[in-house]
Parts: structure tokens; sequence; C-alpha cells
């Protein structure tokens, strides 16, 4: 009886689980539109639509009072602001999406730079992030991060119109740093199979950090060159640049050999495992101190698929990160001066 249930049951189960997902939709969109319709008219109200106009707490706390009273929880008075500040984020109804929860819209309306506001709306619909998502990549300043290692214009180009993807080459989906606080990796004592290994445990959270479009491939990947075998740390594959990335892991400062080495693995990946349909393979050093002059004085200058990138174990506070960014930029920016004056750094 059992066996002949099963199906029926199964049926039954997606049609239920169907309905409920139409439910939540139905619920989300609903609460989106009546906490905006809400904000709208606390904001005319006591503003008459001046967005610096001071908002009255005392008016704010007996309108939260008299909600509460009529309709219960959900109206006390930081509820309220948060409503008004969600309408004052994002005063053009149309432009909101349905595929955004309350607590997505939440979170975005208490950034203050309008173009990373629209850029993370859309990222979060886009790549499908949970609200837990957008809140680790707000907090790990990814916009920041891709301003620092791209120009401007074409982040805030995508932000605004929402048109083309955001990268058109390899270096554009790659971030520098990668916080990589998630593998609580506190003991600085770890060697690199133990970050390896934390990495396999995260998978999840890597790959969110590793940003849009890359796939888990295979640890310790072997490729046998005549009698020698080769492994590689990581493997990934990313959907929309359709390549191949090797990832090697380094603790301490980058050196030569390691940019050498990587060069090796690409060549002996594009020939070996790379398909027809496949772009060229790219390659990245992971590594716990970054040398500028190495980066700049190396193949790593010249070759288009090779790169290395710093990680930092912890979550700095955001002016940590900001300034980590900053000595980033002005190291690059030294090499280039020296470069323009015939001087080389060692």
């Amino acid at each position: 009886m059992t066996d002949e249930l099963s199906p029926l049951v199964g049926r039954i189960a997606d049609i239920i689980q169907q309905a409920r997902g139409q439910v939540r939709q139905s619920v989300n969109s609903a609460m989106v539109a009546s906490y905006w319709e809400i904000g709208r008219l606390i904001v005319e109200h006591e503003q008459q639509g001046q967005a610096r106009a001071a908002y009255g707490k005392r008016q704010l706390a007996e309108l939260s009072t008299r909600l509460s009273e009529q309709f219960g929880k959900g109206f006390d008075a930081s509820n309220l602001r948060n409503m008004r500040r969600f309408h004052l984020a994002f005063p053009i109804r149309e432009t909101l999406s349905l595929e955004l929860s309350w607590s997505h819209y939440n979170l975005l309306a208490r950034l203050e730079n309008p173009s990373a506001r629209e850029w993370y709306a859309h990222e979060a619909i886009s790549a499908n992030w949970s609200v837990r998502a957008l809140e680790r990549q707000i907090g790990v300043l990814y916009y920041e991060r891709l301003l620092s290692s791209k120009d401007k214009l074409p982040v805030v180009k995508e932000a605004t119109e929402r048109t083309a993807p955001l990268a058109e080459s390899p270096k554009d989906f790659l971030r520098d740093p990668y916080i990589l606080d998630f593998l609580n990796l506190q003991d600085k004592t770890y060697q690199e199979s133990t970050l390896e290994q934390a990495i396999i445990d995260n998978l999840k959270d890597f790959l969110l950090e590793l940003g849009k479009g890359f796939a888990f491939v295979e640890r310790q990947q072997r490729i046998h060159i005549g009698d020698e075998d080769f492994y590689l740390d990581l493997v990934f594959y990313n959907f929309r640049l359709k390549c191949f990335m090797l990832l090697d892991l380094k603790l301490g400062k980058l050196g030569h050999q390691d940019v050498g080495q990587m060069d090796t693995y690409v060549r002996l990946y594009d020939e070996r495992i790379r398909g027809a349909d496949d772009n060229p393979t790219i390659g990245l050093l992971l590594c716990s101190e970054k040398s500028e002059a190495v980066v700049k004085y190396s193949v790593l200058a010249d070759q288009q698929q090779l790169f290395a990138a710093k990680y930092l174990p912890y979550l700095p506070s955001e002016e940590e990160l900001k300034r980590e960014l900053e000595r980033e930029r002005k190291r690059a920016s030294q090499l280039g001066a020296g470069d323009a004056h015939g001087n080389k750094e060692p």
C-alpha cells in the first residue's frame, strides 16, 4: 500500500510546496508594497516631501502607539523609521523588484551611496543572493573592492543601466583582497593544507566570495606528464567566462617561483584538459602576503591569464578594509611612478 501511494504523495507534496511558495511570494510582495506606501505617507505628512527635514520623534512614537493598538506587533518606532528610510532610498515605486524581500530592502536602504545601493540590489537579483549573502557582501565591501581594482565608470554604469554583465574579462571577475573570515582560521600557525581543507568544508561561502559564475570542479587534481605528476590545489569553472580557473594557495609572501609554477600549470591545463569550446584557463595565486614587485616584474605583468590576490583570514572593520585597499593602490602607483623615472623596486 505504501509503494502504491508514494507517487500520489509526491505529486501532492509538490502542489503543496508550490502553493506555499506562491503564498510566501504574495506575502512578500504585499509587505514590500505596503511598507513603501507607509514610508511615503510618513515622509509626506511629516516632511512635506523634503528628505532633509528632521522627523519628529514625538509624533513617530505617537503614530507607533496608535498603529500598534490597532494592528499589533510590527509597527514600533524602529520599524516605522525603517519604512521611512525605505521610501527615501527608493522613491520611485516602479524600480522595486518583487524578487527582493523586505529584509533585502531594509539592508539596502541603510547604504548611503546610491550607486552602491543600486548595484547591490541588481547583484542580489541576478545572483539570487539570500539576505545573509547580501549582508555579508555589503559587510566585506564587495562594491568598493571592485571599484578599487577597475575603472569606476563600468561599475556605476552597470548599477544604473542594468544592461550588460559587469565583467568582460577574467580580471574583472577577480577580487583583491578576498575575505575568508568564514574559514575560522584564528590560529596563525595553520598550514596550506589546513587552508585548503577549510575552503572545502565551507565551499558554499567560498563560492560566494569568489563571485559570479564559479563552480567547484576538483581538489588536488592530478595532471600526469611523462614521468611527473602535477597536483593542482583547487580547480573551478566559471560559466560566464566559460573557462577553468586554477587556484593555488600560498602562505607568506608571493615569490617568483610561485608565479612560474602557476604559469606551468595553466599551460599544461590548456594543453591537456581544456575543451575546444572553453576559453583559455586562468590561474589565481591566493596568498597571505602579496608582493607588488613580483606582480609587476614577472609574467604576471604581461600574462592575461595569470593573477595574484591577497586573502585576509579575518573580517576587518570597514575602516581597516578601506585602509588595506588604499595601501594596495598606493603600492601600485608607487611602482608605476618608479618606472616613469627609470627606477625599479628591487
